[in-house]
C-alpha cells in the first residue's frame, strides 16, 4: 500500500502542505561543510537487524539533518537565555533539547536513533547526547496479561503515558539523575529493578512507536499533556506499507538463527520450528497486530513529525520532508 509523503488537504489542487518537500540528491547538498565523524565500521555497529545503511547514506541524509538540528538546538538554547532574562529569573540550568523519533515497527528507528547520537555527539563542542527508548515505559507483561493486553503490545493503551510524562517533564526541568526502566528484548519484557539514569544531558532523544500520539482531549478543558508536547523536533521515519511487511517478515525470519535461539530468548519456542511455520507465525503478528498499529496509531502522527524520512524498498531515504516554520 503506497501512502503519499506529505498529503495536501486541499481539494482544489492548491498546496497547503506545512512541509517543503527534498529530493535525497537536494537535500543530501544542505550538507554544506559539515565533517563526517563516523566510520564505515562504526555506521555497521550503530545499525539493527535487518536495517542496513551505509557510510553515504549517512552522508546523505544524516549529516544534513545533524547540521540543522545544530542550528534549531543553538537557537532554542538562546531563546531560553533571553526569557530568563526577560523573567529576571535566577539562572535554571540546563534545559535539554529533546528530539523524539517514531514510525513503524521495522521501519529502523533504532539505527535512525543511534546515528543521530552519534554524529551529534561529535559536534565540536562535544555535547552531551543521551537516547532512551519508549519500550521501558510498557506495562510489565504480567499487568498486560491481567489487562487482556497482550496482543496490543505497543499499541497506545500498553504504556504507562503517567510515567513517561513524569520523566519527560523532570527531563525539562533540567533535574539531576531521572531514572528510566529498561526493558529487554531478549525477555520480552520491563526488568525488574533495572533502569538507566539520565543525567542533564545537552541533547536526549526518545525512540519509540507512538511518541507522537496524542491524548484524548477532555472535554472540560483542563491541560492534560501529550508525550510530543515535551519534543523541541520530531523525525517520523516513512515506508511503504508493502515494504514495511516484508522488511517484518524478513527480519523474523533472521531472529529465528540468532536472537532467538538464546535459552532466555522469550521467542524460543520459534527457533525450532520450520521455515514456512515462521513465515505463518510471522505474518500472523504482522497482519493481526502491527498492521493495525500501524494503521490505526501511528501512521496518523506522521503529519505531527517536524522532519519525515522516507524510505524506499531497499531502506534507502529518498525523499525528505521538512516542516515550515
Amino acid at each position: 500500500m503506497d501512502q503519499p509523503l506529505a498529503v495536501s488537504p486541499s481539494e482544489g489542487g492548491d498546496n497547503l502542505s506545512p512541509y517543503r518537500i527534498f529530493a535525497r540528491e537536494e537535500w543530501a547538498q544542505l550538507r554544506a561543510d559539515a565533517p563526517m565523524t563516523l566510520t564505515a565500521d562504526e555506521v555497521v555497529r550503530l545499525q539493527s537487524l535487518n536495517d542496513p545503511i551505509s557510510l553515504d547514506e549517512v552522508a546523505a541524509i544524516y549529516l544534513p539533518l545533524s547540521r540543522l538540528l545544530s542550528l534549531y538546538v543553538a537557537a532554542t538554547q538562546g531563546l531560553f537565555k533571553a526569557t530568563q532574562r526577560f523573567l529576571l529569573a535566577e539562572n535554571d540550568g540546563k534545559v535539554p533539547y529533546i528530539i523524539g523519533v517514531a514510525g513503524s515497527v521495522a521501519v529502523g528507528k533504532s539505527t535512525t536513533a543511534r546515528v543521530l547520537k552519534a554524529l551529534l555527539a561529535r559536534w565540536p563542542n562535544t555535547p552531551k547526547v543521551d537516547l532512551v527508548t519508549t519500550d521501558g515505559f510498557l506495562l510489565p507483561n504480567a499487568e498486560l496479561i491481567r489487562l487482556n493486553l497482550m496482543e496490543r503490545k505497543g499499541f497506545p493503551e500498553s504504556y504507562d503515558t503517567g510515567k513517561l510524562l513524569r520523566f519527560l517533564a523532570d527531563i525539562k526541568a533540567g533535574k539531576r539523575h531521572v531514572s528510566a526502566p529498561l526493558y529487554s528484548h531478549l525477555v520480552y519484557d520491563v526488568v525488574p529493578g533495572e533502569e538507566t539514569v539520565v543525567d542533564r544531558p545537552d541533547i536526549l532523544i526518545v525512540e519509540g512507536l507512538n511518541v507522537f500520539q496524542p491524548a484524548r482531549l477532555p472535554k472540560d478543558g483542563m491541560a492534560i499533556p501529550f508525550v510530543s508536547d515535551f519534543f523541541d523536533f520530531s523525525v517520523y521515519i516513512d515506508a511503504d506499507e508493502d515494504d514495511l511487511h516484508r522488511w517484518y517478515v524478513n527480519r523474523f525470519l533472521r531472529l529465528r538463527h540468532t536472537a532467538f535461539r538464546d535459552p532466555l530468548s522469550y521467542f524460543r519456542r520459534y527457533a525450532e520450528i520450520s521455515e514456512a511455520e515462521a513465515i505463518e507465525v510471522a505474518e500472523g503478528l504482522w497482519s493481526r497486530i502491527n498492521l493495525v498499529n500501524l494503521r490505526d496509531n501511528i501512521l496518523p502522527t506522521r503529519q505531527r513529525a517536524s522532519l519525515i524520512l522516507k524510505k524506499g524498498a531497499s531502506h534507502r531515504i529518498e525523499e525528505v520532508a521538512l516542516r515550515r516554520l
